[in-house]
């Protein structure tokens, strides 16, 4: 029986390594050809995160096999505070040569009977492509947020082509392909109007994806059927393939889980509203208190996930929540709410008392919340969050719009109470349009990944692309 190797080069960050590990996860399930290494790159900022993605490795079963790359020399981190993406770019392209290395070492040994078929790299390791060139290997893209943004990004080379620029804010809405109604400019990502380096990156990104043998989005047909329809015979686009929707159900064992869910067992049915924004989702003091303001005026039930800012990118759940919170707020809300750090999200997302989730819009997350049913009240606040955003209220119905270009930093960009009142108190009710869509798209998510689903279908037809490699 011929068998395949495939190595995973996944970006650092919590949710990229999540979704790289489920899709290794769900190739191995599938088919048993399989064997799988994950190349784990050492975050350059310590973070809380680094404890669950500990877990996630120690917890992977045997025919996914991680090897930790060896440190390399640190980009400055003064570039970090410039553009996220610029520094990110670069400091996974300084780990070229030691990807090579360890793909000679541990996966090209000279007694090895299983072929290499390729390399499945994350969409900021782009230059990992001339590695699997120099290998004489294909590389496949995972692309871990949706359809629609991997649209935008494979527009951005010929937008650049003709405008030699970034965006700017007096800029009219963008057509892109994989949208049906023209984007607004003010829900562009905001590193496509980053001049430090931060848009010629995705500029550069966009262009390169067009070089691998084919896309596999974290998506599935039903949720994005115009965007997956727009790559089809669109010049140079490889093969798109759905994978998703790709979700860890698993509980990271944190100890404080118990006492959160012990007190969601306590609460009525689709009766709690849910704040959590992510590992880099935090706010102001002044946004805290709208926030809290609204909640206390809304008389919800609510569970709130907080993180506070700190002088680097990485916020903080170390936070003493009567310091930053209203005076007297805990007290008169102690009925009925709940507040915490670190939560375990899709634990939560998967409990019968939860009725709405208040949300940054990470990809990860709104895939999380279709899948189990709860609708999102958008909050994005960087990254592609924005048009994630966008996509879920204007183009598929799925969201309840509170905000879609409000962003992290600036107390001018601050979302008021009387909004987030509204808001958490219409995606409660039981009746709502977009809790019956959600709720619909809930049962489509789980079928696509069954026998004779979108995705099902998708997966397996890569599966044998992918061993006709191995040839």
């Amino acid at each position: 029986m011929k068998k395949a190797e495939l190595v995973f080069i996944p970006s650092p960050g919590i949710g990229h390594l999540v979704s790289t590990y489920e899709l290794a996860k769900l190739l191995t399930e599938r088919d048993d050809r399989f064997s799988i290494t994950v190349l784990v790159t050492t975050p350059p900022l310590k973070t809380s995160m680094d404890t669950h993605t500990e877990a996630l490795i120690a917890s992977s079963p045997t025919h996914i096999r991680f090897i930790h790359l060896p440190p390399v020399d640190p980009v400055p981190l003064d570039l970090l505070h410039k553009s996220v993406e610029k520094f990110v770019t670069l400091y996974l392209e300084s780990h070229k040569t030691c990807v090579k290395e360890a793909i000679i070492n541990h996966v090209l040994q000279p007694n090895s009977v299983i072929p290499l078929a390729g390399l499945v790299i994350d969409f900021f390791c782009t230059s990992m492509i001339d590695v699997g060139n120099e290998l004489g290997v294909p590389s496949y893209l995972f692309f871990t947020s949706s359809a629609g943004f991997l649209g935008l990004m494979l527009s951005l080379p010929k937008r650049h082509d003709e405008v030699s620029t970034e965006f700017n804010h007096s800029d009219p809405d963008s057509i892109i392909p994989s949208f049906v109604n023209p984007v607004p400019v003010n829900v562009i990502p905001g590193f496509l109007f980053n001049k430090e380096g931060g848009y010629i990156s995705m500029v550069n990104h966009g262009r390169r994806f067009k070089e691998v043998k084919g896309i596999l989005v974290n998506t599935f047909q039903d949720l994005e059927p115009h965007g997956l329809g727009s790559f089809l015979g669109q010049d140079g686009v490889p093969p798109v393939y759905t994978v998703g929707p790709l979700i860890n159900h698993k509980d990271d064992g944190n100890h404080q889980n118990d006492q959160i869910l012990r007190w969601l067992d306590d609460q009525p049915n689709l009766s709690v509203v849910f704040l959590c924004f992510g590992s880099f989702g935090s706010f102001s003091g002044a946004q805290l208190k709208e926030i809290a303001l609204g909640l206390e005026q809304s008389e919800v039930r609510f569970l709130w996930s907080i993180r506070i800012p700190t002088p680097t990118p990485v916020p903080t759940e170390d936070v003493d929540f009567k310091e930053v919170l209203p005076e007297g707020f805990l007290e008169r809300t102690k009925s009925r709410g709940f507040i915490c750090g670190w939560t375990p999200q899709v634990k939560i997302l998967a409990h019968k008392a939860i009725g709405g989730f208040v949300s940054h819009c990470g990809w990860n997350s709104i895939l999380e919340s279709i899948w189990y049913g709860v609708p999102i009240v958008t909050l994005p606040l960087y990254a592609e969050q924005q048009v994630n955003a966008f996509e879920m209220v204007k183009e598929l119905g799925l969201a309840v719009e509170m905000k879609l270009d409000s962003r992290s930093g600036g107390d001018h960009e601050i979302v008021r109470a009387h909004e987030i009142e509204k808001a958490v108190k219409y995606v409660l009710k039981g009746d709502n349009e977009v809790r019956k869509r959600v709720k619909d798209m809930s049962e489509k998510s789980r079928k696509a990944l069954m026998a004779g689903g979108s995705s099902f279908a998708s997966i397996g037809h890569l599966i044998e692309v992918i061993l006709g490699n191995s040839q």
